[in-house]
């Protein structure tokens, strides 16, 4: 019964896609591949990810990432948040673990969303693509919009989310 509730989202779209293709065959086993092609790329992208993590977790001590990207951290934090999320490589989800792994070493909540906005923002080949195909003047711009954009929206978001939720967070992240 839990694992029917745990899966529930995935499983009523299992029916659906099934539904699907005894419907229209053709569109069933286009989502079909769509959904082995998306399985397939993160099959390649999360392992990796969580070898890293597991490396950070082992070899970055909890008061090294509490000291530069802690509660007070100031602007260091934030800087290296957005450093961190401007050089990761790979799709958005692979910054959740990450965040996760965050949590558990004590980074501030604000900076964890920095670094979210960052990864999804800010990538270095992509402002590299900017430059190239819509000039320096444009990625440089965007950039610079962005960048105080994502410090806004954390610090908003963390103000409006109560200290009780913010521990609540930590604390599923902590027992994952």
């Amino acid at each position: 019964m839990k694992f029917i509730e745990r899966y529930r989202f995935f499983l009523i779209t299992v029916v659906i896609t099934g539904i699907i293709t005894i419907i229209n065959r053709d569109i069933g086993l286009k989502a079909l591949g769509v959904a082995g092609y998306s399985f397939k790329e993160m099959a390649l992208v999360i392992p990796p990810i969580f070898v890293l993590l597991g490396l950070l977790d082992i070899w970055v001590p909890r008061e090294t990432m509490m000291k530069y990207m802690g509660e007070g951290s100031g602007i260091k934090g934030i800087v290296l948040a957005i450093i961190l999320g401007s050089a990761a490589a790979g799709p958005l989800y692979g910054a959740f673990p990450v965040a996760a792994v965050f949590m558990k070493k004590g980074v501030k909540f604000s900076n964890i969303l920095i670094f979210i906005g960052a990864w999804s923002t800010t990538k270095i080949p992509m402002f590299l693509f900017e430059l190239s195909a819509l000039g320096a003047r444009f990625a440089v711009t965007r950039l610079l919009v962005d960048i105080p954009g994502i410090i806004l929206i954390a610090y908003i978001l963390s103000s409006l989310i109560s200290k009780e939720q913010v521990m609540q967070i930590y604390q599923n992240a902590e027992s994952m």
